[in-house]
């Protein structure tokens, strides 16, 4: 049996009803706390809670922001929509972050806006996607078709962060030529991390991921996390690959009004096998939010882990 992984935490701030301002203030205050270790944005255009006329805001534009004003938090998109940008146009965004925040990102990608039936990935509804697709003229497509091009764009990434000049020549995607420079700070291009849970994603995971994030709880549970892990470690080993090389990241949206309800899922979750874990904040953040989730989570937690 496998060691068990060093846990690591990080936190997200969903920009969905906020100011910049606020958003920028917690970042910097993580950025000075070393048990906070990663930060995250999302990839929407239009809220998917609350007023629907709200404030969001463009996720890599965002980041790029954010990456300019902190110097130690790793740092990312949790998780970039393969369906918005054409993937060597992400490449070269990606490319630039990288640069921007001197090596500290970490590529989040999933596939992004499919056909999907109400209530899937256990968010209660209809499809948000529908109308935030509609809204900025973008397509949905069939959820292998979405699969597919994920891969292509996996593949393209990849090719511009390690190949000088290739070409490229997909079901989905046709490049002539392309020439990447500069290349990322990070040999070989960020780490990446797929975000899903579908059997085909997580075959995708298998080849190609370094770190597998799902949505925890109160979208899926524990039960039905560990049992995607199942499956995931069965991906791996149908192509040889050992499956402690993945990192298994979830999100946690915290609750401000029963912290030791989120402190219990928590360690649950770490109990479990997950081993990167995303405290999602919901909007309103509180002054000193960044501290107060060190102090009521993880420190709790981490000392009650071996490598405490």
């Amino acid at each position: 049996m496998s060691e068990p992984k060093r846990v690591s935490f990080g936190l997200k701030t969903t920009p969905m009803h906020v100011d910049y301002d606020d958003i920028l203030r917690v970042w910097l205050e993580a950025d000075e706390i070393s048990e906070i270790e990663h930060a995250w944005l999302w990839d929407h255009m239009l809220p998917l809670a609350g007023p629907k006329d709200g404030k969001i805001y463009e996720g890599w534009t965002l980041l790029a922001a954010l990456a300019a004003q902190t110097r130690r938090l790793r740092l990312g998109l949790l998780v970039t929509s393969n369906r918005i940008r054409r993937p060597a146009v992400l490449g070269k965004i990606a490319t630039t972050v990288d640069v921007v925040s001197r090596g500290r990102l970490v590529m989040g990608l999933g596939v992004g806006g499919t056909h999907q039936p109400a209530g899937a990935g256990g968010i209660a509804g209809d499809n948000p996607a529908v109308a935030e697709y509609e809204a900025y003229g973008l397509t949905l497509v069939p959820p292998r078709e979405g699969i597919e091009r994920l891969e292509e764009t996996v593949t393209i990434l990849k090719r511009m962060w390690t190949e000088k000049e290739f070409d490229f020549e997909g079901r989905y995607y046709t490049l002539k030529g392309n020439r990447n420079e500069p290349k990322p700070v990070q040999p070989s291009g960020p780490r990446l991390l797929i975000g899903g849970w579908g059997n085909k994603t997580l075959r995708l995971v298998a080849e190609h991921a370094d770190i597998w994030n799902i949505p925890g709880p109160p979208h899926n549970q524990i039960d039905y996390i560990t049992e995607r892990s199942r499956v995931l470690d069965e991906h791996c080993a149908a192509i040889g690959r050992d499956p402690s090389e993945i990192s298994r990241s979830v999100q946690v949206v915290i609750s401000y009004d029963n912290i030791e309800a989120s402190r219990r899922q928590v360690l649950e979750l770490v109990h479990a096998g997950l081993d990167h874990i995303v405290l999602s904040l919901p909007r309103g953040y509180p002054q000193g939010v960044a501290q107060w989730l060190t102090d009521e989570i993880i420190k709790p937690v981490r000392a009650e882990l071996p490598d405490a």
